[in-house]
Order: structure tokens, then C-alpha cells, then sequence
């Protein structure tokens, strides 16, 4: 039996959006995450240098369409496949892209497995 590899078991987890960050989805499609600057440090800097107390991640448009399709039941080749018959050829290379995608909103805390 052939063993899977890595990115195969990638491909097969299955993301969920992190309940503590609100988003807003606007109406051309795009999604704006909101993102609470807390701690003592977010604090000084507020105070100190006007930083804002929500920071605001704009996805840009295969950004928010994998967003909106992250419910908790799909996993990331069944996103992959959606974006690419949405988008066609403009996705491609579309593995090693949802990929690092994936990774940096999994990295940021934005989804979890």
C-alpha cells in the first residue's frame, strides 16, 4: 500500500474559520477581516503612537472566495477545485498557491484544522 504523502494529507484537512475574528463581506464579493489590537503592548501603542484599537485584513478577490467557501466541512481540495472552476487557468499553479494560502491563514490564526 502506497503511503500518502504531506500534500496529499494537506489537501484533505479540513479548515475552519476562527470564531474570534468578525468579517465583513462586501458587495462586490470582497471579505475585510477584523482584528483586535489587545494586550499591553497594542495598548502603549494605541495610546502612544494612535494605533487603531481593530485592524482591518482585506482578501483580495481568490483571498475572499476561499474565505467565504471555509465552513468547516469542505477541506482544501474541494476549495482548490471550486477556485478553479470559478477562476480557470488564472489560479494555476493552484496547489503550491493554496497552499502557502492556507499557511498564512492558518499562521495568522485566522483558520484552524
Amino acid at each position: 500500500m502506497k503511503a500518502k504523502s504531506d500534500k496529499d494529507n494537506f489537501l484533505e484537512k479540513v479548515p475552519c474559520r476562527n470564531e474570534k475574528y468578525k468579517f465583513e463581506i462586501d458587495s462586490e464579493g470582497r471579505v475585510t477581516i477584523f482584528v483586535e489590537n489587545k494586550g499591553p503592548f497594542n495598548f502603549v501603542a494605541q495610546k502612544l503612537f494612535g494605533k487603531p484599537k481593530v485592524s482591518q485584513v482585506h482578501l483580495e478577490e481568490f483571498g475572499s472566495y476561499i474565505w467565504q467557501h471555509i465552513d468547516g466541512i469542505r477541506n482544501v481540495k474541494e476549495i482548490a477545485d471550486s477556485l478553479k472552476k470559478k477562476f480557470g487557468e488564472k489560479t494555476e499553479p493552484l496547489y503550491p498557491r493554496i497552499s502557502l494560502y492556507m499557511k498564512s491563514l492558518y499562521d495568522n490564526s485566522f483558520i484552524v484544522y
